[in-house]
């Protein structure tokens, strides 16, 4: 089994817990962290912008993510939302089983 942490931003804390419910009650994610506030600074539009948005860190299995960013994306406020999968190489392995026991692949 091969577990991942996914990263996405969103305009707002409360947009990030609506989000992070849904994924949870799909079993999409077995653990949804939230920042609540970060800055990003990106491109957009031909130009640099400085935004305050809030940070989810979700941690599910690698089988789940295509489905992940369909769920997401058909919720997120943004027209390109961030999305971006991580591999985790090493972990606490009772986490790691949790973590496989509470996703649904």
């Amino acid at each position: 089994m091969s577990y991942v942490v996914v990263f996405v931003t969103t305009k707002t804390a409360e947009e990030a817990k609506t989000m992070g419910h849904s994924l949870l009650d799909h079993r999409l994610a077995a653990c949804v962290s939230i920042v609540p506030r970060v800055e990003s600074m990106y491109w957009w539009e031909n130009k640099i912008t400085t935004d305050a948005e809030a940070l989810m860190i979700i941690k599910t299995t690698e089988g789940n993510v295509q489905q992940l960013i369909g769920h997401v994306k058909s919720m997120h406020s943004y027209t390109v939302p961030e999305i971006i999968s991580l591999p985790i190489s090493k972990g606490n392995p009772d986490y790691l089983q949790w973590l496989q026991d509470n996703c649904i692949l």
